[in-house]
């Protein structure tokens, strides 16, 4: 534990001296100076060599009508991890198969990130109290040994630390700025990538719900993420060979793409990518896509795809409980619902 957040507060010493790079857009926004185009290059990379890891396919309980999955977005994390703490909670209380956010995680400071990462860490240990076997071994200086058996995956973990938690996040733009890149993606890794839940199997094929989480912090896709877009990195064509049928599509975005009201932020996005956007998601058969960045809530369909736009679930920016997450239910014979999720936490006073 002590040894990534000693990484952070490296990253953090780098990044002040890098500040010079930021720049402001002609919309206020920041940008950092890891462009989209870095982003996406070292995404793809990581992604490719830690797909069967990290970003492994999850699975569907064979006995369950269905899986469900929650979302949030926008917790502009500082010093109080209560919302990220009930977040967990709340998935974990529900046997949600996944987590996902919406980016924005949390506000770019290292503590703030080392805060950040006690959370996870206390959602690992919790995840891995629940879902795995425990043991407990006397050593010879008498101190406990514990070890969690995954016994689905057949494997061992004595560090909750190396537990695979199913968080999934997007990037956002208040993660890139003052070159927070560096602190993000040492906890995450990746910001553009797609993960695979094996929902239903059949005498002739396994049934899968295809997860995509697009870079979108800097309110452009860039060159190279339309690029791999259009190579197919994301679709399905090599499905059947591989004995697999793609089921339902849910895509994750931090920049919005429709104004939720007048005075609100529109997608920064320029029209050429908008429209493209628009259509990918079409192609993809996307059930629905999800999109924060402003705060507020709104609800849209374009072409059959309905686009959810979150509101915060930032204690600072919505002090008070409110339905601030989603949760979408999937049921066995493909048929989806979603309903909004309450959150209790107040402030410290």
């Amino acid at each position: 534990m002590k040894r990534i957040h000693y990484i952070l507060l490296g990253y953090c010493a780098l990044a002040a001296v890098l500040t010079s790079c930021e720049k402001v857009s002609p919309i206020g926004i920041l940008v950092s100076g890891t462009g989209v185009e870095d982003r996406v290059k070292m995404s793809h990379i990581y992604f490719q060599q830690h797909k069967g890891e990290t970003f492994k396919a999850l699975t569907a309980s064979e006995d369950a009508d269905e899986y469900t999955f929650l979302v949030g977005s926008d917790s502009h994390l500082t010093d109080d991890p209560g919302r990220m703490d009930e977040m967990f909670k709340i998935g974990l209380d529900n046997n949600d198969l996944l987590y996902t956010h919406l980016g924005d995680i949390a506000d770019t400071k290292a503590e703030y990130y080392i805060t950040l990462d006690k959370s996870i860490q206390r959602a690992k240990k919790n995840y891995a109290e629940k879902y795995f076997q425990k043991y407990a071994f006397e050593g010879e200086d008498e101190y406990q040994y514990i070890v969690y058996e995954d016994t689905i995956n057949e494997a061992y973990y004595d560090d909750t630390n190396d537990v695979p938690l199913p968080f999934y996040p997007v990037v956002g733009n208040h993660d890139i700025t003052h070159n927070g890149w560096a602190l993000w993606s040492n906890l995450f890794h990746s910001s553009f990538y797609d993960v695979y839940v094996l929902a239903d199997t059949t005498e002739d094929a396994f049934i899968y719900d295809h997860f995509i989480f697009l870079d979108t912090a800097s309110g452009t896709l860039g060159q190279e993420q339309v690029n791999l877009i259009e190579e197919g990195v994301l679709d399905d064509k090599n499905a059947a060979l591989y004995g697999f049928q793609t089921r339902h599509t849910f895509v994750f975005s931090h920049t919005n793409i429709f104004r939720p009201r007048s005075i609100e932020l529109a997608s920064t996005f320029a029209r050429e990518e908008m429209f493209f956007l628009l259509n990918k998601f079409s192609e993809w058969n996307a059930k629905i896509v999800f999109l924060g960045h402003v705060h507020k809530w709104d609800e849209e369909e374009v072409n059959g795809v309905t686009y959810l736009t979150l509101d915060s679930m930032s204690e600072n920016n919505n002090p008070e409980p409110g339905d601030y997450l989603v949760r979408v239910h999937v049921k066995k014979d493909g048929t989806i619902k979603w309903e909004k999720v309450h959150m209790s936490y107040t402030p410290k006073k």
